[in-house]
């Protein structure tokens, strides 16, 4: 025997599941689907007001004084921003605005807020401890019990949403009095913007309090601050003009640093004049006339030589032009008449007679720079020394003037706080009496014009889904908790082999009722029908197995009761008789027997009283339109069966063989009793009949096993009541709906 393979679920698979399970899944539905509509019939109506408020940006006290002092942590991104919406978000839900709302509009008095009956909630209290009771008559902050019942039903009802990418919150409440909801939704906006100025009322109050007891020593101490402002300026000799510069600096006025301003304006001119001195002395010692030449020109000259240096370096200057046109001239004269040429003597002498000028005047110009430059490094000493001297009178006063500067800008600093927060603290006490917020009623609450809940559209849809969700599931847990076959191949895997037959689902009575020809079997009354060919199909199976010669004891068993032996066997015997063979049907079971009350058969003796000896022959009952075929039913119940069979029912199926074509044994259930398994090994074919939805897969698994070891010939399997819905009912007939056979209904003449 093969073992049941494992194989991954498919789509397929789950298919086949859904429209076996499909009652399931429909049943699901249709219950969530009335459920819901029940309860949306039943519920109560609920109505949903909303309203939306702005929350502007604004500085964090009442007196500005974050502005004041340069701080940056007013709400300037969009973090901050999104916090402070958040947080004014959650103030909205707080309990102290819910108390205001309760209180202010009576809510308790209402029937949402009124307690109410839970089954959950009465067993929780028998498990928590309880807190002491509520004093009768109080206000509801002194109720805890009250408080927490009416903040929760509140909190409930009531929706809060910062809506993204504004700074816009919407409020929402759900009452089933539309105009209480609206009361609701601007009562909490209401309370907002009250909160929102009361907070900044006391702030700005609690600011200007304490900034009043501040400012008289402010006050005293800017008046300190300039006095010592005072004294220092005599001290350092520093005076405040009372003006500022081009830049916004205040301009002061000091004697010792006027002459040590000037000292150094001198000294660096002083420095410059001798420099400039020595260089025209060290030209005129060298005695090159170019160069002299060359200062004449220059600023050098003009501003560190005198008068008379000035004009002899002029001078040479203009005698050097002379001799260079004069050289340009005999250099052409001599080039175009030779060097013999009368004139060139004259322009010769003229040359040298420039040239001496330039060296008498470049002696006297050495006697005077000398002269010069003596005289301006005496100046620049003397200049050095006023220098020193009021350096020395201003380093002595330096520390007294860093302190002034230091001391002034304290008290400025100390007078400009005291003017500003004085002028701040007068504007307070306009503040305080001015109602203003910075969240702003951007859209009332309004009376809404329909119930929010129940949204029946939505609420059907949301049921039509969980049912079919729910349904899926339970189908699919139902068939993993099912262990009953379903259809042919899972009794071709556990068994390991092809069953010999299916036969329909028919009802019972259908299938044993009399006919209108007065048969109380398919295969008479209905040999057309679906049922009669299936039954014909196993007897072709059979006849082929073993050939008709040797397979002529059948033993028609099954692993439990009601999975149709016996209707099977007797429709096998009719259909093995209606080929003109000797047939005997034999009701083999004897604690039971079914066979005459299905078949409506008279009364007679039976097996048991052949086996037991009391009839010496059978005594045989025939059926109406079935010459071919007797019956042999079984008898009263004996005390013991199975011992029954053992001793003596292979004595007569020698002599039935003699007599019969096939012998039909109805035989009884393999798992209950060990009748059938004792007649089991005496028989040409077994026929072990397995029931879908009915028959679980370790019944057959056990009882097919057990008729294989305990026998050498074939051992069959019918699958009975396959329903036409299942696939395998496709693939093993051919068509899907057995109330239609091949040669008759909508196939009749069509191949």
């Amino acid at each position: 025997m093969a073992p049941i393979r494992d194989h991954e679920l498919t789509l397929r698979d789950l298919f086949r599941i859904y429209r076996r399970r499909r009652r399931i899944i429909f049943a699901t539905v249709i219950s969530a689907a009335l459920i819901c509509a029940l309860y949306c019939a039943l519920c109560t109506r609920r109505y949903q007001a909303t309203g939306i408020i702005q929350i502007q940006s604004e500085s964090a006290d009442g007196l500005g004084l974050a502005s004041l002092l340069n701080d940056a942590t007013a709400p300037s991104d969009a973090l901050q921003a999104s916090i402070a919406i958040q947080t004014q978000a959650t103030i909205l839900q707080s309990n102290t605005l819910g108390l205001r709302a309760i209180h202010n509009l009576h809510l308790e008095e209402t029937e949402d807020f009124r307690p109410r009956w839970s089954p959950l909630g009465s067993i929780l209290n028998l498990l928590s401890p309880k807190g002491a009771p509520d004093k009768a008559g109080v206000d509801l902050t002194d109720a805890p019990q009250r408080r927490v019942h009416a903040l929760s039903v509140l909190g409930a009802n009531l929706k809060v949403k910062s809506l993204p990418g504004t700074k816009l919150i919407e409020v929402s409440y759900l009452n089933p009095d539309p105009h209480l909801a609206t009361s609701v939704v601007n009562e909490m906006m209401s309370g907002i913007v009250d909160y929102n100025f009361q907070t900044r009322y006391n702030t700005t109050s609690q600011t200007s309090t304490w900034l009043t007891g501040q400012l008289t020593e402010l006050r005293r101490q800017t008046e300190d601050l300039q006095g010592k402002v005072v004294a220092l300026e005599r001290e350092s000799g520093v005076y405040s003009l009372g003006t500022v510069d081009s830049q916004g600096h205040e301009q002061a006025y000091s004697g010792v640093l006027d002459q040590l301003q000037q000292a150094t304006m001198a000294l660096t001119q002083a420095q410059q004049n001798r420099i400039l001195k020595g260089a025209i002395a060290t030209a005129a010692k060298a005695g090159n006339a170019e160069m002299l030449s060359g200062l004449a020109g220059n600023s050098l000259s003009a501003s560190g030589g005198s008068s008379s240096v000035a004009n002899s370096l002029t001078l040479i200057q203009n005698l050097r032009q002379q001799e260079a046109t004069q050289q340009a001239t005999l250099q052409s004269e001599e080039t175009k008449f030779g060097a013999s040429y009368p004139k060139l003597i004259e322009l010769r002498a003229a040359v040298a007679g420039l040239q001496r000028s330039i060296q008498e005047e470049n002696e006297r110009i050495k006697g005077r720079a000398e002269s010069d430059y003596s005289v301006a490094v005496e100046t620049e000493a003397r200049t050095r020394d006023q220098f020193q001297r009021s350096k020395q009178q201003a380093d002595a006063l330096n520390d007294k003037a860093i302190e002034y500067v230091i001391v002034r800008q304290e008290a400025d600093q100390s007078r400009s706080l005291y003017e500003d927060l004085l002028k701040r603290l007068k504007e307070a006490g306009v503040l305080e009496g001015l109602k203003s917020s910075n969240i702003t009623v951007v859209d009332p609450g309004r009376v809404p014009a329909k119930p929010k809940t129940p949204n029946v559209p939505i609420f059907m849809v949301a049921s039509f889904a969980i049912g079919i969700i729910l349904g899926t599931l339970l189908a699919l847990l139902i068939h993993a908790l099912d262990n009953r076959l379903s259809n042919i191949s899972e009794v071709e895997e556990l068994t390991g082999h092809g069953i010999i037959g299916a036969l329909p689902y028919m009802d019972k009575l259908a299938r044993t009722a009399p006919s209108e020809e007065g048969s109380p079997l398919t295969t008479i009354g209905d040999p057309h029908s679906t049922f009669s060919e299936a039954i014909r199909s196993v007897r072709t199976a059979l006849l082929l197995t073993g050939g008709a010669d040797t397979s002529r004891v059948i033993l028609v068993t099954s692993s439990i009761p009601n999975e149709g032996k016996t209707t099977f066997s007797a429709n096998l015997a009719v259909v093995l008789a209606q080929l003109n063979r000797k047939v005997l049907l034999v009701d083999l079971d004897m604690r039971r027997g079914a066979l005459r009350r299905n078949l409506v058969l008279p009364h007679s003796s039976g097996l048991s009283e052949l086996l037991a000896g009391q009839k010496s022959a059978p005594e045989m009952v025939s059926i109406d339109g079935i010459p071919h075929l007797d019956v042999l039913l079984s008898g009263p119940p004996p005390p013991n069966p199975s011992e029954l069979l053992d001793r003596s029912i292979n004595h007569w199926l020698c002599i039935w063989r003699e007599r019969y074509d096939f012998i039909v044994l109805d035989g009884t259930p393999v798992l209950p009793v060990t009748d059938a398994l004792i007649v089991n090994p005496r028989v040409d074919i077994t026929v072990l009949m397995a029931r879908a939805s009915l028959t679980e897969r370790a019944q057959l698994e056990r009882s097919y096993g057990t008729l294989v070891e305990n026998s050498k010939h074939f051992v069959g399997v019918v699958l009975n009541c396959l329903r036409a819905d299942d696939d395998s009912y496709y693939g093993y007939y051919g068509y899907r709906n057995y109330s239609h056979h091949y040669g008759g209904g909508d196939d009749a003449g069509s191949k």
